[in-house]
């Protein structure tokens, strides 16, 4: 497809009755959705803002998570996460791979970005308020 619209287009004709958008302008399957490709989504549908009790996210995400900064710690940057993942899981993932598992789990609601100099990320709430499920990338 040459273009946005073009994709948009093609959602709307072809898949309308298995997704939505939701408040945040994510899409995400409807049940019938779900049902039809047996798989379950990283944020479950009934999910309606705040925190997820799971969610599945696949093994970078789920490494960040263990190792990023937590809700009552000063945020850190992109570059400190990286340099963690790199001494506690011995991993070198590029910087964008980083940022946007960052923005993954924020738009999950369970990381926060504070922005300072750079925008620096820690948990939303404690790790014992969500259970992680690691998916295949």
């Amino acid at each position: 497809m040459e273009s946005g619209s073009e994709v948009h287009q093609y959602l709307e004709n072809e898949l309308g009755d298995y997704y939505y958008r939701d408040d945040d302008s994510l899409i995400r399957a409807t049940e019938e959705g779900v049902e039809l490709v047996d798989v379950e989504p990283s944020v479950p549908p009934e999910e309606t803002g705040g925190v997820p009790d799971r969610i599945r996210v696949p093994e970078l995400h789920a490494q960040i998570l263990d190792v990023i900064a937590g809700p009552e710690e000063r945020s850190e940057s992109v570059v400190s996460v990286l340099q963690k993942l790199r001494a506690s899981f011995d991993i070198d993932p590029e910087v964008e791979s980083v940022r946007d598992a960052l923005g993954s789990l924020r738009r999950k609601d369970v990381v926060e970005v504070e922005y300072r100099t750079v925008p620096t990320f820690r948990l939303a709430v404690e790790r014992s308020a969500f259970e992680v499920e690691t998916i295949e990338d």
